[in-house]
Order: C-alpha cells, then sequence, then structure tokens
C-alpha cells in the first residue's frame, strides 16, 4: 500500500511520536530539521502536514506555497512561530499539545529559585576555574521567605504546590481569578499587583503575555519591590524590560535575576543582563525534559493522524472541532458570539465567577458548543491574550474557576437568532445580547434593555445618571479632542435611572479624553472597548 499522506517532521519531536506516524501504512514521514525558510518553501508544496516545536517558523510565504498542507502541528503549547491567520485563511489547521509541559514548566521555575538563593551556578563556574571561595556564595534559603506567584493558571499553580513543601508563605496575584477560584486556594491572594511586589523574597511570574502584560515589571513596579528581591521569569521574555531590571539589579534593588524567556529569542550579543554576576540564564529549557517532550510528541502525533486519517480535529488553535459542513454554518454565529465575548470581556470587571450563554432562533438546530467555546474565547482575550483559543478556552476559564452555561430557546422574540451573554461579577450581573441585521453584527440589548450599536471598531461604553446635559458634555469633549461620533445609542429602564450609552467612535481616544469624561458629574463609569 503507497503512502497516502507525507508528513514533515521540522523540529526534533521525541521518538516514539515519530513511531506512531512511521507505523501507519497511509503515512509517509519526512524527518528533515533546520531547514530554512527557503528550503520550507521547496519542501512545503508536497506536505499534507508540518510537525513543529519552537524553533522553526510557519511563515505566510511558506504556507501560501503548500497546497496540499492540510495541518501544522505544534508540539508544545505555544504558536507564536506559527503564522495562525495566513493559515486560516487557506484552510490549514493548526494544532498544539495544551497542558503538555505544565510539570516540566513549573519545576524549571522552582530549579531557578533554588539557584538564586544559593548561587550554584556561579559556585560551580568559580570552582572549574580552580577557585575554593565560600564566603562569596553564601546563599539564603527558602524555607520561611515569601513566594509572590503573578499569574495562577496551571503553571503558577503547581509551582505554589511546590514551594509550600518548602515551607514559604505564597502570595499570588491574578486579577481573572473567580472568587470561588480564590477561597479555594491554598495560598493568599492579592487584591493587586503592588501587594506581592511589596512583600516577595523571590517573584516567579507565570502569566500569559498580552498588551495588558506587556512591560508588567518595568521601572515603577521593580522600584516597589521589596529591596534584594529575586525574580524567576519561565513565562514570556516581553513581561520584563530587560533595560529597567539591569538597572534594579546593578543598585541592588533586586539581588538576582534567573531568565528563561526572552523578547527577542534569542537574545542579542549586547543583551544587557547577559554580563552579569548576579544573573542565571537559560536557553528556553522550561518544556525541555524527556517526560514531557516525549508526552508532547506523541500528543501531536495522535492529533495529526486523527485529522488526515479519520478528519477529527481536535487541539485546533484557529478552528472548532466540529466536521467541515457544519463549521460553514456556524461560521456566522462563531463570529458574532466571539466578537459579543470580546465587547464583554473589555466592558466587564475583573474576578468573573458565573457566565451564562444564552441561545435562541435557528442557531438551536446546531449544537452550541462551538459557539459557546467562540464567545468565552472573545470574553477571555484580555486574560490570556493570544494564547487564548476555541479549544483552550473552556479549560481556561474552568482554571479560573469560572463556572460556564448555556440557556436555550425556541422562540427568538423579535430576533430571528439572539446569543446572549450574563456575567456574574461579585454580587452584580452584567447582560448583553447580540443578533444580525442582514449580515451585520449588532448589540442589541444590555442589561435587559434595548440599545442598537454595531459590534465592531471603537465603542465608548459610559454608565450614567440619565439626566439632560451628559451626552452633551461628552460629545463636546471627544469633538474637542477631534474624536468623531459614528453613532450613539442609550439603553436605560426608566427616566432618571442608571443608563448605558454606547457611542461607535472613529478612532480610540486615549486614556486623558477617558478620564477627562469620568470628571463629568453622574457619569460613574467610562470603558474603551475595541473589536
Amino acid at each position: 500500500m503507497s503512502a497516502t499522506f507525507t508528513i514533515l517532521i521540522a523540529d526534533s519531536i521525541s521518538p516514539k511520536g515519530v513511531e506512531l506516524l512511521s507505523a501507519n501504512p497511509s503515512v509517509r514521514v519526512l524527518e528533515r530539521t533546520g531547514l530554512s525558510e527557503d528550503q520550507l518553501v521547496e519542501v512545503a508544496p508536497s506536505c499534507d502536514a508540518i510537525l513543529v516545536r519552537s524553533q522553526t517558523k510557519i511563515t505566510r510565504r511558506i504556507l501560501e506555497k503548500a497546497e496540499r498542507l492540510r495541518v501544522v502541528g505544534r508540539a508544545g503549547v505555544g504558536v507564536d512561530n506559527v503564522d495562525i491567520a495566513a493559515a486560516t485563511e487557506r484552510g490549514i489547521v493548526v494544532m498544539n499539545t495544551p497542558g503538555g509541559n505544565t510539570i516540566a514548566t513549573a519545576e524549571h521555575a522552582v530549579a531557578l529559585m533554588l539557584a538564586l538563593a544559593r548561587s550554584v551556578p556561579q559556585a560551580d563556574a568559580s570552582m572549574r576555574a580552580g577557585a575554593w571561595n565560600r564566603k562569596a556564595f553564601e546563599g539564603v534559603e527558602l524555607c520561611g521567605k515569601v513566594l509572590g506567584i503573578v499569574g495562577m493558571g496551571r503553571v503558577g499553580t503547581e509551582v505554589a504546590r511546590r514551594a509550600l513543601g518548602f515551607n514559604m508563605r505564597v502570595i499570588c496575584f491574578d486579577p481573572y481569578l473567580s472568587p470561588a477560584r480564590v477561597q479555594n486556594l491554598p495560598v493568599q491572594v492579592a487584591e493587586d499587583l503592588d501587594t506581592v511586589l511589596k512583600e516577595a523574597d523571590f517573584l516567579t511570574l507565570h502569566s500569559p503575555l498580552t498588551p495588558e502584560t506587556k512591560g508588567l515589571l518595568d521601572a515603577h513596579r521593580l522600584a516597589l519591590c521589596k529591596k534584594g528581591v529575586r525574580i524567576v521569569n519561565c513565562a514570556r521574555g516581553g513581561l520584563i524590560v530587560a533595560s529597567d531590571l539591569r538597572q534594579a539589579l546593578d543598585s541592588g534593588q533586586v539581588a538576582g535575576a534567573a531568565l528563561d524567556v526572552y523578547d527577542p529569542e534569542p537574545p542579542p550579543a549586547d543583551f544587557p543582563l547577559r554580563s552579569l554576576p548576579n544573573v542565571i540564564l537559560t536557553p528556553h529549557l522550561a518544556a525541555s525534559t524527556a517526560e514531557s517532550q516525549e508526552q508532547v510528541g506523541i500528543e501531536i502525533a495522535h492529533a495529526v493522524l486523527d485529522l488526515l486519517v479519520n478528519g477529527t480535529i481536535r487541539n485546533a488553535v484557529n478552528i472548532p472541532n466540529v466536521d467541515p459542513r457544519t463549521a460553514s454554518l456556524l461560521r456566522p454565529y462563531l463570529s458574532l458570539a466571539e466578537r459579543l465575548g470580546l465587547f464583554m470581556g473589555q466592558w466587564a470587571p475583573n474576578r468573573m465567577s458565573r457566565v451564562t450563554l444564552s441561545y435562541a432562533g435557528k442557531v438551536n438546530d446546531h449544537d452550541t458548543t462551538p459557539v459557546t467555546r467562540a464567545a468565552l474565547k472573545g470574553l477571555l482575550r484580555k486574560v490570556a491574550g493570544a494564547e487564548v483559543n476555541e479549544v483552550n478556552a473552556a479549560y481556561l476559564a474552568d482554571t479560573l474557576g469560572i463556572v460556564v452555561s448555556e440557556t436555550k430557546t425556541t422562540q427568538a422574540g423579535e430576533f430571528t437568532d439572539w446569543i446572549g451573554m450574563e456575567i456574574q461579577v461579585d454580587s452584580a450581573t452584567l447582560q448583553a445580547g447580540a443578533t444580525f441585521w442582514g449580515t451585520a453584527q449588532r448589540l442589541v440589548q444590555i442589561n435587559g434593555n434595548p440599545i442598537e450599536a454595531p459590534l465592531e471598531g471603537a465603542l465608548l461604553v459610559l454608565e450614567n445618571r440619565d439626566r439632560p446635559g451628559i451626552v452633551g458634555r461628552v460629545g463636546s469633549i471627544l469633538g474637542e479632542r477631534s474624536v468623531n461620533i459614528a453613532s450613539m445609542s442609550l439603553a436605560r429602564a426608566e427616566h432618571g435611572s442608571r443608563a448605558v450609552s454606547v457611542l461607535h467612535v472613529d478612532g480610540a481616544p486615549g486614556n486623558e479624553v477617558l478620564e477627562e469624561i469620568l470628571r463629568v458629574p453622574d457619569v460613574y463609569s467610562v470603558r474603551l472597548v475595541q473589536i
């Protein structure tokens, strides 16, 4: 029997994963690692699947030449090295192996923390140079120290468990943990990042890289840290401003740092931390254990075979796991749900405890699970950035302690189709609903009151007391700053009550504009939502 599918292994994966692929008679395996982009452009047109880790970049140029390509498999979590937009445009599935590196990453973070505490790499280098200098490498104990953890997802939670075994006091910050999840954690949960920075003797980062977290540790926040703090980063290089960390290390504000990730990777020759004696650097090794690499290699081999041989899609980061015909029918609903989620994620406060999706009309002719996942993807984009997708959104919600449920009715009222989202935040409930007007997507309800606003572009969402003059004052502020209002809609229960106004504006106003609006009497809040 001749092979039906050709799978290119462009980065080394575990031998067991390769064996699994090679054992299938329908598959021809090409192991060609270390290829340049030009070489990949040459070989990709003959491939049905390409498997990578983090080294090889699958660019738009490669994808545009790969006419047969059906799937790119990433043996690992992050897919920064794959042009997902280009793959989606060409109908190419991008898969990853979520969760496969959790233990390895947590253990590496702890290993770096111990190495920082006892200057292990520096002492080793000194011995190899022929010295015997015990006084120069006096360390500190972990026992009784405070460990600050920023980000309490899978990895952060595993680090906390191990730190408790060292008898450390653990304090964490994650603004997206639900109250229920907070109550169940065996560690102290801080209400703000500053509290963690001021108390931590050791600080470890486990947050995704988002616009909100980029440059999280800059000069200002490093100055807030307890003097002599030791910092570990196994998450994303962009979380730390390297030049600011250099100054804090030089001044003694930070006693030491251990980094496994960089921005960019590999770091340039003039990387400002490379020459410092109180810095430990490892080349993105957190996931590099025999166990984790074997696990992700086997997982990605199974997932790619399932797609090629059986047509089953799982762990896809760019499409829902449904058959092509159903995916085509659901596409409008997936887009509407994701935009509604994007709106709610930026409008609602943090610490959500419950999310309820409501469906009515023709959407109920289908399994709405992919639609719910799309809504969660939009909702959690602020939390997890580009790392959240239709596959891991539900898992991420569960990790944060958010209870997700669906309700359905066959009657959509005045709308042919209806998707609603209700969010519980502490004792407050926020709700919004969306539908189609022709092919356009519209926000048509807020907190049970009718409204009409496009689900696109820049939206200013104001909560204010319904009284004359507020809208005019807000309009004047925007006009003075050359921000044009394209449309506006108001939702209220009754005259004089609390109202929500949605302004569709041409271009996103800056924070100083929002602050000026917030100073208008009887304006309770203003948020910029960008879709």
